[in-house]
């Protein structure tokens, strides 16, 4: 039974990682739209929208690698291998 949970994705250390990234990339995500909504110095507001874009395409990306993964286990979870 323990070998089918390391084999599954909830043993996946990978998926793990990759799934506080993401919680972490939302709260920076959310930072950084608090952070634009308070300023009104013209150069600020470029920097919060270039923090913003940024943010949100590292967020794109590691959404995009969670499924990447989820669908790999998804397909055959028997054939995936634990590194």
């Amino acid at each position: 039974m323990n070998r089918i949970l390391e084999n599954s994705i909830f043993g996946d250390k990978r998926y793990a990682l990759l799934l506080e990234d993401l919680d972490r990339t939302k709260e920076d995500l959310d930072s950084a739209y608090m952070k634009l909504s308070n300023v009104i110095e013209p150069d600020l507001i470029d920097c919060y929208i270039y923090e913003v874009q940024s943010v949100q395409m590292r967020y794109k990306f590691l959404l995009s690698r969670v499924k990447q993964i989820e669908d790999s286990y998804a397909k055959n979870p028997l054939e995936v291998s634990g590194s």
